[in-house]
């Protein structure tokens, strides 16, 4: 990579490495041979000598977010409930105004984790009960209206079709009735965002979106990701079993998978400034949208 080609994190490859180093010699660890590993949202390298994963968090992200969400492992961590854990240092590290966070690697097999092997920690983080400080209400719609708000790749007709999209399904979301019980939710619970531990046992990890709110939330999360990149049905169905709850036959199912499609699509466009390679897929989503395709295949950004 060059010098100014742009990297996750909206960073150029030489800031983010700066950020790296200063911040791996405050904690002591080696990043000589630190790959870059994903992150359409954050900077997400692993120092391989160190068994450590360094998250940069995205740029323009508040250090008191990272602080709750590291405050909020740790306390998942104590409750003894199935996470990625944090390396043992005082977190995050703080270079320039960039949050920094440190993780245990994780080794994923290639065929990474399936639908059904997410239900048992979903389960149990829906029914952990509350942790003993504040984190944020999960807000789709105003999440949605955040990103439209920072789209600037997309013209003005299809930024304006987006917005109506999300009146109209706010409108909607006044008369649905939930079933299950409030409590905490990882907020965008997927097949990339969990891991597998050294016994074998799926574990949750990227808990940036972490806040309280319904878990049907969570549900129809997943439900979309095997709908729309390529699972399958007999995936979801798998997953619905495993956790007890099918989503899908539930009144207000239709309202949340489309307000959960509109965000994905929106927070995407969102970040094309950054990854401008990724715009002819969300045109394409929009296009999808539009037209009401439901089944519509998405590649992965």
């Amino acid at each position: 990579m060059t010098a100014t080609m742009p990297v996750p994190g909206g960073f150029d490859e030489f800031e983010m490495y700066e950020v790296l180093e200063q911040a791996c010699e405050a904690a002591g660890l080696d990043c000589s041979d630190a790959r870059l590993l994903r992150g359409h949202t954050n900077a997400v390298v692993l120092l391989g000598n160190e068994g450590v994963v360094v998250k940069i968090a995205r740029r323009g992200s508040r250090i008191e977010d990272v602080t709750r969400t590291v405050r909020f492992v740790s306390w998942l961590m104590d409750s003894g409930f199935p996470t990625v854990p944090l390396h043992g240092i005082e977190q995050p590290i703080v270079i320039d105004r960039h949050a920094v966070t440190f993780w245990t690697y994780l080794f994923t097999p290639e065929h990474g984790i399936t639908a059904q092997g997410l239900a048992k920690p979903l389960y149990s983080l829906h029914t952990l009960g509350m942790p003993p400080f504040n984190i944020p209400r999960h807000d789709n719609l105003q999440a949605i209206r955040n990103s439209i708000a920072s789209i600037t790749s997309l013209p003005d007709g299809v930024i304006q079709f987006l917005s109506e999209c999300a009146d109209r399904l706010e409108r909607e979301l006044v008369g649905v009735e939930f079933e299950l019980s409030e409590g905490v939710i990882q907020g965008d619970p997927q097949h990339r965002n969990a891991l597998y531990a050294q016994d074998g046992e799926v574990v949750l990890c990227d808990w940036d979106t972490v806040a309280i709110g319904q878990p049907e939330w969570d549900l129809v999360t997943i439900e979309v990701h095997c709908r729309r990149f390529g699972h399958g049905g007999n995936h979801y169905r798998a997953f619905a079993d495993a956790y007890g709850f099918d989503v899908t036959c539930w009144t207000g199912y239709a309202t949340l998978s489309a307000i959960r499609e509109l965000r994905m699509i929106t927070t995407n466009a969102r970040k094309t400034h950054h990854s401008p390679g990724s715009l002819a897929e969300v045109e394409r989503r929009v296009e999808g949208l539009k037209l009401g395709d439901r089944m519509q295949t998405w590649n992965i950004l």
